[in-house]
């Protein structure tokens, strides 16, 4: 059943070893560094019972409700529907915050897939990752996920240095498994569970590694430590940073210190075919989340630097709205992407619907790599300004008011208050501490370039490209090896075939 705001309060309650600027935090729900997103998440939780929001973020399966962005993905409509309700949430909180669980939840999802290969290892794990996939729907917890290891010196392997660099088991009990090393989560201090696997490790050739393991974690477990980077929050008034001050995500290093985990929560162990598998299959469904953020930050680019290119007349010059219209151009490819991504969905092992993959790995790589050009051309947009323009406290002091509010009024239409609130969002998004740790955040919160390159490389149809230069260069049969080509371009086969099974032309070599 969907949860509210305060039994979310509650449940993180739970006497977790949480530090933050070498203090240790007594109440994660109203500690300043991370009450703001304890807070919009307690307000999404009770989103859903309202009644202008709860068609839109909730789903009624078996008589019960439940949360929309829970809910496995079986058509076309489905991801339609959690589009628009990420959509409605985001415009809701006014900003925009990757981890509130929609976005992880999918890598489950991926696991669901691979029954096949779980139940290789052990029976016992298909059956443990259908259970999860069903509590997280029916319970609703702010699930997260744990990925990213220290990783230590990555020439070695992970047995030929400190073996702690990458989280391992270190012993088995008739309870579970016990781990032991360190992971980096975004929002692990106030979530209540993470999807725990490997980081992309050097396993070499064998078959069977310790650190080759999959588990949920219950983020209230003992032996849990929760070591976090300062927050922006509370630094400089809010009216100055609105969205730090609001938004930031606080990133954790979690310690497992010996952590049992029990083999209900263990997905994979060991098996180094079952975390190959979920390395290379991890994003399939939450790339779709991660990607619709970057559509929202654009908006927010946009939205900012015509607001400052209109205030000043500038919008009528040529070279303005040239600039303005690149920025259009990387909103509308994101756009594009996740549009196509749903119209061209293709069906997976399990049966669930997937985005179609070759076109949502693109757009992530669009979306990601190209952030840093688009912030240069809104900082441009929005002028020097952003960054000399004092804070609010002068624009109330009796003494630099009048001082004020006549250099920053234009006309009648933008007077110095709204102004100087605009200056203040955009040097936020763009200019602030803030504004460069989101850069990095998104280049890097799902996987690093080189591996958003790899996924393109995997799931892009090569074939189609391949067969028309054969035919066209009048290539003889030889230079396939043997292998048959499928001709024609993948959009248009997939759009007018009318069995959706075809869509998964790839899955089978995965």
């Amino acid at each position: 059943m969907i949860r509210t705001g305060q039994q979310y309060r509650d449940s993180i309650r739970d006497g977790r070893r949480i530090w933050v600027n070498g203090e240790r935090v007594d109440d994660v729900t109203t500690h300043p560094q991370f009450k703001p997103l304890v807070d919009i998440r307690a307000r999404i939780f009770d989103m859903q019972h309202e009644a202008a929001h709860q068609e839109l973020m909730t789903v009624v399966e078996d008589g019960e409700r439940n949360a929309l962005g829970s809910a496995l993905p079986y058509s076309q409509d489905d991801w339609w529907a959690k589009r628009r309700a990420t959509d409605h949430m985001l415009n809701e909180i006014g900003g925009v915050v990757t981890r509130v669980g929609d976005e992880t939840v999918g890598e489950m999802w991926s696991l669901y897939d691979g029954q096949d290969v779980l139940n290789e290892v052990d029976p016992q794990f298909g059956k443990n990752i259908k259970a999860h996939i069903t509590r997280v729907l029916r319970e609703d917890p702010f699930h997260v996920s744990a990925n990213t290891d220290p990783k230590g010196d990555r020439s070695k392997a992970p047995q030929d240095q400190d073996p702690d660099m990458l989280l391992h088991v270190v012993k088995e009990t008739d309870a579970g498994i016990v781990v032991r090393g360190a992971k980096y989560e975004t929002a692990a201090a106030y979530a209540n569970q993470a999807f725990t696997k490997p980081t992309i490790a050097n396993w070499g050739n064998n078959a069977l590694s310790d650190y080759a393991v999959g588990f949920i974690c219950d983020l209230g477990s003992p032996n849990l430590r929760f070591i976090c980077r300062t927050g922006f929050a509370g630094r400089a008034d809010a009216r100055d940073y609105p969205l730090a001050n609001k938004f930031d995500e606080v990133d954790t290093i979690v310690i497992f210190d010996d952590v049992l985990i029990p083999w209900e929560n263990v997905l994979f162990y060991r098996h180094t075919k079952a975390a190959t598998f979920i390395r290379a299959t991890l994003h399939r469904y939450s790339a779709f989340a991660f990607v619709q953020r970057n559509l929202k930050l654009a908006d927010m680019m946009i939205g900012a630097a015509l607001f400052n290119a209109r205030q000043t007349g500038l919008d009528k010059q040529q070279a303005v709205q040239e600039k303005l219209a690149q920025l259009a151009v990387y909103r509308e490819g994101i756009n594009a992407h996740l549009t196509a991504a749903i119209a061209l969905g293709e069906r997976s092992p399990a049966g669930l619907m997937m985005p179609n993959q070759s076109l949502l790995y693109t757009g992530r790589v669009l979306a990601c790599s190209q952030l840093h050009e688009m912030m240069h051309i809104a900082r441009e947009l929005c002028g020097g300004q952003i960054c000399v323009t004092p804070d609010v406290g002068s624009f109330e002091n009796p003494e630099t008011k009048p001082w004020l509010d006549k250099y920053y009024t234009i006309n009648d239409e933008w007077q110095a208050e709204d102004r100087r609130k605009l200056l203040a969002f955009a040097r936020d998004m763009l200019n602030s501490d803030y504004a460069g740790h989101r850069l990095t955040f998104q280049l890097f919160a799902q996987s690093p370039p080189f591996a958003h390159l790899a996924a393109v490389y995997r799931n892009f149809g090569w074939d189609g490209p391949l067969a028309f230069v054969k035919e066209a260069a009048g290539l003889s049969d030889r230079v396939m090896g043997g292998k048959t080509l499928s001709a024609g371009d993948s959009a248009v086969s997939s759009w007018f075939s009318t069995d959706i099974s075809t869509h998964a032309r790839r899955t089978a070599a995965e």
